[in-house]
């Protein structure tokens, strides 16, 4: 039965609230006014934002928190463009996101039409796919297209070019027009079994082994299969140590936890370089993992689990692949070692019990720092406090630089599951206050606290104004060391003390920014502060902003808690 005729932007709209999309965030143009119109009408979840990159960043991390599908909108040129660096984040990191771009009159394009660009070829690389819509009755076809892209495989963003002649005309749809598949509103849509006898050969390798270590990222959180791991580990003993994305994939107060390996660890690289067996499950194995490709070392005897069969010996070549869905893979492990695991676990019980021994050793060794009084406040106090206020189902969401290699090495998830949301993929500044806006939609009624520098949150100022219409509840934790953390820590380290140049902000008091925009702000400057100010945070409604002010000093920047001494030569890069 056919509709009465409708605009290309409806049925746009229709086609979302057919997959239960939302909510959505956007700032619109004329181009997508049918649709903006459409979305009132329709009663569709959907948020203005000040800028577009806050929109891709908030609908990416409400996608990492939720597993369903992010959404966002934009207006043509300038709007489209702002959204490349969250696509890129989006499209590394394997986030599904549908994303809606206007675009010019296809009668007038090419004719210096307001904000009109090469949008299409600017936008194209940074997305997993990009669609042109051309046709206005094809809206239905193509907008499933979209979501069942964005949802199988690695995951990732689709953009949806629609030009205003498309999103203005009408046409008389059919009601069965408007049909969506459900397995396409979240992650993964669908899954595989890696090859039967691959499986069984990678058992014969895992009970044979005698030092067998797992390395767990963010492709376990997109499968969901952060259970089934910890499950699989404790059924032979097997340790686990993760990435910044792969964290939670085992809780880091779980005895078999090795913690974060690469560029920054805990006890995971000497675990590594000591193993026997290497199985790497959902993870790319890439620079900040493999601490620029020095670990696992050269010669390792690799078992590679991952859904993407491109990643398999980009960096490190495999003794085998198994290409499939990470749950199930681990399902069908534990299903083809069932027979000998009484045995292997207990025949490994001595070396996962070592590696229980080792993270207590190194967490009695790194005592002092973690519970440092000292002022200016050091980050990790900052990193113990947030770990004994947060709860066990709380989120941490952890902005680019240097808050997510602290909040990545001393965070402890106390449950399975992704309860820690970094932007590695791209690793953008600025992440921190649309991440933490994008997962307490996601994961409403629950704590979010977020780590980002007061360099990032100058970026996303702007959009307390977004969250406290919104009325959403969070704290965002500024760690306010005056600087541009990360680079100025990297200029001590290779040039040498007080070599610093366009690395310093101006003193800035947060809390009293936070008030000026109607909410909540509490500034910290004694480390004996922080438990009250985390717990009054945690029980205050709307965004709270906790202004904390920490070391100056370049030296105690990054990470340092995990005992290493930084030895470098002039050019390299450290960190």
């Amino acid at each position: 039965m056919s509709t009465n005729e409708i605009s290309g932007g409806e049925a746009i709209a229709r086609m979302i609230k057919a997959f239960d999309g939302g909510p959505m965030f956007g700032m619109g143009g004329f181009q997508l006014l049918p649709f903006y119109d459409a979305a009132r009408r329709l009663e569709l979840q959907h948020y203005l934002i000040n800028d577009e990159r806050a929109g891709v960043f908030a609908a990416d991390a409400y996608a990492k928190a939720s597993g369903r599908v992010g959404l966002v909108d934009a207006t043509l040129g300038p709007g489209a463009t702002n959204l490349v660096t969250g696509l890129v984040e989006a499209l590394n990191a394997g986030t599904p996101l549908v994303v809606l771009v206007g675009d010019t009159h296809r009668d007038h394009s090419w004719k210096n039409m307001t904000q009109e660009s090469r949008q299409i070829e600017i936008l194209r690389p940074a997305c997993k796919e990009l669609i042109r819509v051309e046709a206005i009755h094809r809206i239905p076809e193509l907008m499933r297209r979209a979501f069942a892209i964005a949802t199988t495989g690695r995951p990732g963003p689709v953009v949806v070019d629609v030009p205003e002649d498309i999103c203005h005309a009408t046409y008389g749809f059919d009601e069965s027009d408007f049909t969506a598949n459900p397995s396409h509103q979240e992650v993964p849509a669908l899954r595989c079994r890696p090859n039967g006898r691959a499986v069984e050969q990678a058992a014969q390798m895992i009970a044979e082994a005698e030092r067998p270590i797992l390395l767990a990222g963010g492709g376990i959180h997109i499968s969901g299969a952060a259970d089934a791991l910890t499950a699989f580990a404790h059924s032979i003993n097997m340790p686990v140590a993760h990435t910044l994305t792969g964290k939670g994939a085992i809780p880091c107060t779980d005895p078999l936890s090795a913690g974060l390996f690469g560029r920054y660890d805990r006890i995971a690289n000497s675990l590594i370089e000591a193993a026997d067996l290497v199985l790497v499950i959902g993870c790319k194995l890439g620079e900040i993992a493999t601490k620029r490709y020095t670990v696992p070392g050269s010669g390792k005897n690799l078992i590679h689990l991952e859904i993407v069969p491109e990643e398999f010996g980009r960096t490190i070549e495999p003794a085998l692949t198994l290409w499939g869905d990470a749950l199930l893979g681990l399902q069908d492990l534990q299903a083809a070692l069932a027979e000998r695991s009484t045995e292997i676990k207990a025949r490994q019980s001595g070396y996962a019990n070592d590696v229980a021994k080792r993270m207590a050793k190194w967490r009695f060794e790194t005592s002092e720092r973690l519970n440092s009084d000292e002022t200016p406040i050091s980050m990790a106090r900052l990193m113990t406090e947030i770990n004994h206020a947060l709860p066990a189902n709380g989120f941490l969401v952890a902005d680019g630089g240097f808050a997510a290699h602290w909040g990545g090495l001393l965070f402890d998830t106390k449950q399975p599951g992704r309860s820690f949301v970094p932007d590695r993929g791209f690793a953008s500044i600025g992440y921190g206050l649309p991440g933490a806006m994008g997962v307490a939609l996601a994961a409403q009624g629950r704590a979010v606290l977020s780590l980002t520098g007061d360099g990032g949150f100058n970026m996303m100022l702007g959009e307390l104004e977004t969250a406290r219409r919104m009325r959403l509840s969070f704290t965002i934790i500024v760690v306010n060391n005056a600087a541009s953390g990360y680079v100025k820590a990297l200029q001590h380290l290779v040039y040498g003390p007080d070599s610093y140049h366009a690395s310093d902000l101006a003193e800035t008091n947060y809390a009293q920014a936070a008030k000026a925009l109607g909410c909540h702000g509490i500034r910290v400057e004694e480390p004996g502060q922080l438990a009250a100010a985390l717990a009054e945070a945690l029980s205050t409604e709307g965004p709270t902003i906790l202004d904390v002010v920490v070391t100056r000093d370049p030296a105690k920047m990054l990470p340092g808690v995990d005992n290493r001494t930084v030895k470098i030569q002039k050019g390299d890069r450290v960190a």
